[in-house]
């Protein structure tokens, strides 16, 4: 079944849309116009340039993705929104490192965003390089759908029993980005009661931004759970044959998204909006044993796949394409000198792009 269907005369007035549709150049035009002289050509070529050769691209005209790749320092595609969002609606992200930088510029530009929670800032973090709420992030669609399942659906809560205690002292919640401090189990299970309190408030937000993070899952074979890190030494000494590495591909990531969709229809606002993200930063190492690029690069494509589908047939479900204009603006501007993460100014661009397109 095709993800999108057009007629004849569909397909041909999006190819005669002005904006956005061209990679390098018209080709086949179809109106009635004449071809314009090579005196009308050059004249064109010569307004790209301002006095000091700098190249303007002119969106009414030729809106080329060649040059908007080439010359704009951060990449601006071409963005259809079906829904408004407004500054009044609370909102929730949830998903991988990336979202923490968009939750940071929406509560800068003055969004009630309910996932940064000033309850968490008694969390003593493992040390103060580490990202204050990146403990909240989570990289796979599992572990994103665990968070809501034990959040929102009665009687569905975190298994305690895959908490695991090293020994008296330090117990380990292997559903959260390990860049808290570790504590005892009391602690610990104090935490993730206060963690899922504050994901409940998911239900009260008229947007939640979900940011696709990698496919690699570690699961917890004891407990029949997909965890959200990678299991320590220590806890592969202890427990040997207990954890594993699952690859999971397009299937179920799609199921997983789905039950995602279906829970939050359920048990969230009444005006449900999402915005759907994936995260363009690769992934760190790869378990696999195949070279880190490569695996990177089938993660991206099948996490890019599953979010275009699944946002397709959805009115209240956009992708907002935050992968693409990191990947194709200029590299000093949009990485870190790690090449993994993004630059402030490339962040900052993006959600001047959503507000301009999405904000009322």
């Amino acid at each position: 079944m095709a993800i999108y269907e057009y007629t004849d005369r569909q397909a041909q007035k999006n190819f005669g849309a002005i904006k956005g549709v061209r990679w390098y150049k018209a080709g086949a035009t179809l109106t009635d116009k004449k071809p314009k002289s090579w005196v009308a050509k050059l004249a064109d070529s010569l307004l790209r340039f301002d006095a000091k050769k700098n190249v303007v691209i002119d969106e009414n005209t030729n809106d080329f993705a060649c040059d908007k790749i080439r010359y704009d320092r951060v990449f601006r595609p071409t963005i259809a929104p079906s829904f408004k969002i407004s500054k009044d609606w609370n909102v929730y992200a949830i998903g991988s490192c990336f979202a923490r930088g968009v939750e940071k510029a929406l509560v800068r530009d003055g969004f009630n965003v309910l996932s940064a929670a000033k309850e968490f800032d008694k969390f003593e973090t493992a040390n103060t390089s580490v990202e204050p709420l990146g403990f909240t992030n989570k990289y796979t669609t599992y572990s994103i759908l665990n968070e809501i399942k034990w959040a929102l659906i009665p009687g569905v809560s975190c298994p305690q029993e895959s908490v695991v205690d090293l020994n008296d002292e330090i117990s380990i919640d292997p559903h959260i980005n390990p860049t808290l401090k570790f504590c005892d189990r009391a602690e610990t299970l104090k935490r993730r009661e206060i963690i899922s309190t504050i994901q409940r408030k998911i239900k009260d937000c008229q947007l939640v931004v979900l940011t696709l993070g990698l496919v690699e899952c570690w699961k917890d074979n004891v407990c029949d759970v997909y965890l959200n890190m990678t299991p320590t030494k220590d806890m592969m000494d202890m427990f040997p044959g207990r954890y594993s590495l699952n690859v999971i591909g397009y299937e179920e990531n799609k199921a997983n998204l789905d039950q995602i969709y279906r829970i939050l229809m359920e048990y969230g606002h009444p005006d449900l909006h999402i915005l759907l993200t994936v995260s363009p930063v690769p992934l760190l190492a790869t378990f696999t044993g195949r070279d880190v690029v490569i695996a990177n690069t089938f993660s991206k494509s099948v996490l890019r796949t599953v979010a275009e589908e699944w946002a397709a047939d959805k009115v209240n479900v956009n992708y907002f394409p935050s992968y693409e204009i990191v990947c194709n603006s200029q590299r000093d501007v949009a990485w870190q000198d790690d090449l993994r993460h993004v630059k402030a100014e490339a962040v900052n661009s993006i959600m001047d792009q959503l507000k301009r397109c999405y904000v009322e």
